[in-house]
């Protein structure tokens, strides 16, 4: 696999010269979070940006906080709590920019994280999504779940990172600082030409939250672009701010999601038989986890089997679906994870993938 390494001297650009980059915060209870991280968006240094907070529709008291506390951040209000995909769509659709960043509302920035991500960006055409490191923002050594140093898929269809494989995230020594080309780009961070994203019709908003960054970068590698992660940018995040881990709606909308997304993305040849064995080995996890006294886990798979059953019969046409394309997505491990990790006892991406 090509590696680029870190660029020492990022391009500084100038207010006239920069593309324009739209830091867009979709927000839903999240005034805490608002107060608390928004301030260091504001110092990012990069000269070319506006920030916005799309507001899905909170309850809470996060619009009139923003108005008499951050008066230079725009606000767009979504009538009703549209979740992560759609509420990120219509509020894009609002919006004019070279570069859409989809940025957490519990994600704090250091001010220089933006230009090198821009730098690589504009260097390719084809980079169309990157992604900053992504670190804890409670650990500040570690990778943080949702994404750490670029994500990865394999075979079957399983997402890890390099930095998270299941539930370890590793210690950052610096293992991972090279740019690569990588799967996926953590929604929690992620760095999106505007053009692409309106292209392929932003995020598949059947999916509501979960997986739909995943879905997103699958399809533009099958429109042919790259997908990317830029280490010299480090970013910190909170993580399980709406759903934490565990939550029996978050399984149910994870083992959902990643069923329609591999049925969506993947050749009718490897549909055929790809499909029944991961539906075979998500009721071997669900078993298991009866056994173990986790009902709750166990029905929110068997939901999302009869939900996404319900999505082929009747919501397969609302979906953004693909015709399968020859262009072949980087970063897919052709082994088999869960036998790695579970079996072999293989706890880091190194041990798993190599130094890739």
């Amino acid at each position: 696999m090509l590696k680029l390494f870190l660029m020492a001297e990022p391009m500084h650009f100038t207010e006239t010269a920069a593309p324009l980059v739209a830091i867009v915060i979709l927000n839903w209870n999240g005034r805490d979070f608002l107060q608390q991280f928004l301030p260091s968006v504001l110092e990012s240094t990069y000269p070319n940006k506006k920030i916005i907070v799309a507001d899905n529709a909170s309850t809470d008291d996060s619009v009139k906080m923003l108005q008499q506390h951050f008066p230079t951040v725009e606000i767009l209000i979504n009538e009703t709590n549209e979740g992560f995909a759609k509420g990120y769509n219509t509020a894009l659709k609002k919006v004019e920019s070279d570069y859409f960043v989809l940025l957490n509302s519990d994600v704090e920035v250091s001010p220089g994280w933006i230009n090198p991500v821009i730098t690589l960006m504009e260097s390719d055409p084809a980079i169309a999504v990157c992604q900053p490191k992504i670190l804890s923002y409670h650990q500040k050594n570690n990778f943080e779940y949702a994404g750490a140093c670029g994500g990865w898929i394999d075979h079957l269809g399983y997402p890890f990172a390099r930095g998270r494989v299941f539930e370890d995230c590793e210690t950052d020594h610096g293992q991972y600082n090279n740019v690569v080309q990588c799967f996926w780009a953590s929604g929690a961070a992620m760095f999106v030409k505007a053009p692409v994203f309106k292209a392929l019709n932003g995020l598949d908003e059947f999916f509501f939250a979960h997986q739909e960054e995943i879905d997103f970068c699958w399809r533009a590698q099958l429109s042919g672009y790259k997908i990317y992660v830029q280490p010299a940018s480090v970013v910190y995040h909170v993580g399980g701010g709406t759903l934490p881990r565990g939550n029996s709606k978050k399984t149910y909308l994870n083992y959902r999601n990643n069923m329609i997304m591999l049925y969506k993305n993947t050749a009718l040849a490897a549909k055929i038989w790809l499909i029944p064995y991961r539906l075979l080995l998500n009721m071997l996890a669900a078993f298991k986890s009866l056994i173990a006294g986790d009902a709750g886990y166990c029905w929110a798979v068997l939901k999302a089997h009869f939900h996404f059953i319900g999505w082929i019969l009747f919501h397969k046409k609302e979906s953004l679906f693909v015709t399968h394309k020859k262009n072949k997505p980087s970063s897919i491990y052709q082994g088999n994870i869960i036998w790695d990790y579970f079996i072999k006892k293989k706890k880091t991406f190194i041990e798993i993938v190599g130094d890739k």
